[in-house]
């Protein structure tokens, strides 16, 4: 009786260490910047904004496995902890760079060793992109990191501060639910609006400002300014809360915000694959 006892104690204890090493890889993995909806609204603003040669290209590589859309590729990128656990390893720093200790300015070696960060990995990516003698299924997964970390490239807080991991320990309450910063400006900001993507995306395309952004100083390929810009977005007075409390003041000031960051990255993103695969 006292060795079964014992045993389903050990059981027990075993089971609960699994669920510790667990919540501990969920806490430490990167998190998913705008969710699959922000992804998938950035991909389909810059579509909608191709050239008819790059739209041919793009929709030429996404044929080779079946996918219709930038959108059905826009969360790839997130999912490959899943799908593709090495490569999710080794591309984890690419979804990020860390700006805000250092006044929002980007330098290359302090802050993107051997090129693991977003800035240097959609550079890498949109050149493997660009050459035309690589193979097609490289230049697919090319294509693929190109417009996911394009989006991230615009969530602030992929480019804030390295002390609190882009919001991630920066603990907040919205409408009784516990959450953090970054999963605030993930997703929570838009979804407060309470569409679907469609409504979403025509609402995005009709403000007056996309046709501002689509027309904005960093053309073509410049990720370092956008990462700069996202951090000193994340920087303003207000975006990390005096109280833990998040109420729907907040929401509403800073979802436009959001919007317009999706507005800039869906721009920018044609502007890449234009000058990339036109």
């Amino acid at each position: 009786m006292s060795v079964t006892f014992t045993g389903m104690i050990r059981t027990l204890v075993v089971f609960l260490l699994s669920l510790l090493m667990l919540a501990a890889a969920l806490f430490s993995a990167p998190a998913h910047a705008w969710w699959a909806y922000g992804h998938r609204l950035v991909a389909r603003l810059a579509e909608h904004q191709l050239t008819p040669g790059a739209r041919t290209e793009v929709h030429r590589l996404l044929a080779l496995e079946h996918h219709r859309s930038l959108a059905d590729v826009a969360s790839w990128a997130d999912e490959l902890r899943e799908h593709d656990p090495d490569l999710g390893r080794r591309s984890a720093k690419w979804h990020y760079v860390n700006l805000g200790e250092h006044d929002c300015l980007y330098d290359a070696k302090r802050d993107c060793p051997n090129g693991d960060c977003i800035v240097e990995a959609i550079n890498t990516q949109a050149a493997i992109l660009a050459d035309r003698t690589r193979p097609d299924a490289e230049r697919l997964q090319a294509l693929k990191f190109v417009v996911h970390f394009t989006g991230d490239a615009h969530q602030p807080m992929h480019a804030a501060y390295a002390h609190d991991r882009g919001g991630n320990t920066f603990q907040v309450n919205y409408k009784g639910r516990g959450s953090n910063l970054h999963s605030l400006w993930d997703g929570t900001l838009l979804e407060s609006r309470r569409i679907n993507e469609t409504a979403y995306y025509e609402h995005l395309r009709a403000s007056p400002s996309a046709a501002a952004h689509a027309t904005d100083a960093f053309s073509a390929i410049a990720p370092a300014q956008w990462a700069e810009a996202s951090c000193r977005i994340a920087m303003q007075p207000g975006v990390y809360p005096a109280s833990a409390r998040i109420d729907d003041a907040y929401i509403e000031r800073h979802r436009p915000i959001a919007e317009r960051q999706l507005q800039r990255a869906g721009a920018r993103l044609a502007q890449l694959l234009n000058a990339t695969l036109d």
